[in-house]
């Protein structure tokens, strides 16, 4: 009789879920050539040309053009088609009017937070607004919508939509700093998570303190480019799925960068899904996303045709997610390469607990970002109206690489080599793959001259353990630029803790520990491993 041996079960690629997200806007205040009739025209040729290649979008509608015939009888006529029709959370004139309250914006629509955003209202103020769009809303559909979404929505105000009226999906912008005054950063970076009932941006860590409808993550960010997109402006451009991004540095108008950004996304270890959402809100104008959108769709089309990609509307993603994860999932996206070929990748893992952001530059490689989230941190926006023109959410910092970096010094983690005198010297990475586990596992494996270093992310753990070739002390150390805000307050054997903005968290070595570096150049600490495994605790 021969004997066999065991082999691990190979996780089954998981599916690549596409929401074709179009929002639409009545007004478009800041340029006079886009007239209402031609934002309306722009969203009749989106719906025309999803209808040309069969698939069923989401179209979600501001109060200014909810409230406008046209609009009605084109997304009536769409419904019966398949399409949905949601509410897309930008607050309007029209919308504040029909709530008994005084407008306060430059314009009949006005996108500073403090006016355009629920977040600028008082939270009784909220629940107005959404009981008037509501009643209106059914009142012109017959129905309430399943799908909200919004640049940036507040807990308050999604968590009346959930218990009121049973929403089933949202979905708020990619991470970004500075971009049109909106701060997201730090957060569940792609797919969908669970908002904390304190803060909408914050994943919540158990079923009682989570809000239980799904936010997905919109745009389509470029994994590699987009993170530490102008670093030293502190105000970000934009690389996304969008079609009317068209430049050299990628974007979804440029179809080197659509083609490589597709090909990636599904064939990503991605552990529990990936997602891509596609569209473009129609303020942007039909003549500057039509060669775009003309250019993705066949090939959106030809992967859900070999069933690389399933194309559902919103609303269907969140019913999904609903039934399959009662908490928010673990999720990845992992790249070996990026559209330009020029030896730079990058990986996310994001689960209930912690986000890790990973990247090479050829044979370089750092942890640049890493943060935890705690669903008891409240958002400044929760109980009171945010004052400010701009909005600001984030989580709780360990490592980042955009903040805490400048041009010549770049934030991280990385794995060094330490001389007898501790010296450290940065060990270059050869080769890197990617492969999971288990529901929750990403592991990442990597070679070097000394031997082969195996990061394994879990949902509330980080690992790194070393199969040497040759001896070497090793370490992980983070540096950062000398100016960095940085969060540290204490350094221990055993833990790392930290305050940022009044909240207290901590980083646990539980194998390893802590050591801090003497240096005159560069804020830095080491982690130095226990019999070849450093073990972190990433559960705050």
């Amino acid at each position: 009789m021969s004997l066999t041996a065991c082999q691990p079960e190979v996780p089954k690629q998981q599916p690549c879920i596409v929401n074709f997200v179009n929002f639409i806007r009545q007004t478009e205040p800041r340029d006079e050539q886009f007239t209402d009739d031609y934002l309306f025209q722009t969203t009749a040729n989106e719906l025309r040309l999803l209808d040309d290649y069969g698939f069923r979008g989401t179209f979600l509608l501001q109060y200014d053009a909810l409230v406008n015939p046209a609009y009605q009888q084109l997304l009536a006529e769409a419904m019966s088609r398949g399409h949905e029709v949601g509410a897309w959370w930008e607050i309007t004139e029209p919308h504040v009017r029909d709530a008994g309250m005084t407008w306060r914006g430059r314009y009949p629509w006005d996108w500073h937070a403090n006016v355009g955003f629920a977040t600028g209202y008082t939270p009784d103020d909220r629940e107005r607004l959404v009981d008037v769009y509501m009643a209106k809303f059914h009142d012109v559909f017959g129905c309430y919508p399943a799908s909200v979404g919004s640049w940036f929505i507040d807990a308050h105000t999604l968590a009346y939509l959930s218990d009121k009226y049973h929403i089933t999906a949202s979905c708020n912008c990619k991470d970004q700093y500075g971009t049109d005054g909106y701060t997201l950063w730090g957060g569940y970076w792609n797919q969908a998570y669970y908002p904390s009932r304190v803060n909408a941006y914050m994943p919540a860590q158990t079923a009682a303190a989570q809000i239980p409808v799904p936010v997905f993550r919109m745009l389509g960010s470029d994994p590699v480019h987009q993170y530490d997109n102008a670093l030293d402006s502190r105000v970000q451009g934009v690389i996304t799925l969008e079609p009317v991004y068209t430049g050299q540095g990628g974007g979804g108008g440029n179809r080197q960068w659509t083609e490589w950004f597709l090909s990636a996304m599904t064939s990503s270890t991605s552990l529990a899904f990936n997602y891509i959402q596609a569209g473009q809100e129609n303020s942007f104008g039909w003549n500057a996303m039509k060669d775009g959108l003309a250019m993705q769709m066949p090939l959106i089309r030809r992967l859900a045709d070999d069933g690389k990609v399933r194309v559902e509307t919103l609303a269907e993603s969140g019913r999904w997610f609903r039934e399959r994860y009662p908490l928010t999932p673990a999720t990845a996206v992992t790249v070996s390469d990026n559209f330009l070929h020029d030896g730079r990748s990058a990986a996310w893992y994001d689960s209930r607990y912690y986000r890790a952001g990973l990247y090479w530059d050829a044979d370089r490689f750092t942890i640049r970002d890493l943060h935890l989230f705690d669903e008891t941190l409240e958002s400044d926006y929760l109980r009171r109206a945010g004052i400010s023109t701009k909005c600001v959410y984030s989580t709780l910092p360990i490592v980042d690489g955009y903040l805490w970096s400048t041009s010549r010094e770049r934030a991280g983690l990385r794995l060094v080599a330490l001389d007898d005198e501790g010296k450290a010297e940065e060990i270059p990475v050869t080769t890197h793959t990617y492969r999971q586990t288990a529901a929750d596992a990403l592991v990442v494996e990597q070679t070097t001259s000394y031997g082969a270093f195996t990061l394994t992310f879990t949902e509330g753990r980080m690992a790194i353990d070393f199969r040497p070739q040759q001896p070497v002390k090793w370490a992980l150390e983070f540096t950062a630029a000398p100016s960095s805000p940085l969060p540290f307050t204490q350094l221990t054997d055993r833990e790392l803790t930290a305050n940022w903005n009044g909240h207290a968290y901590t980083l646990r070595a539980l194998k390893g520990h802590f050591a801090p570096v003497s240096t005159s150049s560069v804020a830095a600490w080491r982690i130095l491993p226990r019999r070849g495994r450093i073990l972190l605790s990433c559960k705050e």
